[in-house]
């Protein structure tokens, strides 16, 4: 996945680049919630956002390199194959990160396109494209989610979670199931809500919502790991 998170990476940049060639000197660089152009800008602007996609998979791949050497490290194959599974849930995660970015800058390349004079004046709604990608990379992300291993980088990391393993393993597998009924939710709030800002209230509610739920979860499940534990030792 590494491999594909830098190739996406590199066609927002050069897809960009070609696009910038047929674009006039300045063009539309931001609209306002209802969609009203608020700024105009040089066409140069629009290869910011590629070259942050590029920063950020250095990032993804700095993380990744890391677990690939504790895996490499490890000294039994418990940690070693905990290691490996973080690494790649690590690529998933940056290579949908990536195309999330990747699909954003192409809509907004378009509405440029779109808005300058002489073009036909049809937009795209980038708020709700915003939203409905976001929906869809929580769906994908929470397929992943139960592939990881106790970490601080991904997954749900609380002190709760990170207890033991069993805590991490029931957290993150509740936690990827909410995900994605909120990434459908969104999807489903952005399709069918005329109102970008509107759509995204509704995110940010979804996700604050799920947070609180997965919280709450998170403790349940320790609480019943320590009243086990306790049982166990009584019991010896």
């Amino acid at each position: 996945m590494k491999k594909v998170m830098w190739i996406i990476s590199f066609v927002s940049l050069i897809v960009t680049a070609v696009v910038l060639q047929f674009l006039p000197e300045r063009i539309p660089m931001h609209q306002d919630l209802s969609g009203n152009i608020d700024r105009w800008g040089s066409r140069n602007e629009s290869l910011i956002f590629p070259v942050i996609i590029l920063v950020l998979s250095l990032f993804w791949t700095l993380f990744m390199m890391y677990y690939e050497k504790k895996a490499k490290n490890a000294p039994d194959e418990k940690e070693a194959a905990g290691a490996k599974a973080n690494a790649k849930v690590l690529g998933i995660v940056g290579a949908l990160m990536a195309g999330m970015f990747t699909v954003m800058q192409f809509f907004m390349l378009y509405n440029s396109y779109k808005a300058v004079p002489g073009a036909q004046k049809e937009t795209m709604d980038i708020g709700k494209v915003s939203v409905i990608i976001m929906g869809i990379v929580f769906i994908i992300a929470g397929n992943f989610m139960t592939k990881t291993r106790i970490n601080g980088t991904v997954g749900v990391r609380v002190s709760w979670s990170m207890y033991n393993d069993n805590t991490w393993r029931k957290t993150n597998r509740f936690g990827a199931v909410v995900l994605m009924i909120i990434g459908a939710l969104t999807v489903i709030a952005a399709v069918f809500m005329k109102s970008s800002l509107a759509a995204t209230f509704v995110e940010l509610g979804l996700i604050i919502a799920a947070t609180v739920v997965i919280l709450i979860y998170a403790h349940k499940v320790y609480k019943d790991e320590i009243r086990t534990e306790k049982e166990d030792t009584k019991n010896e």
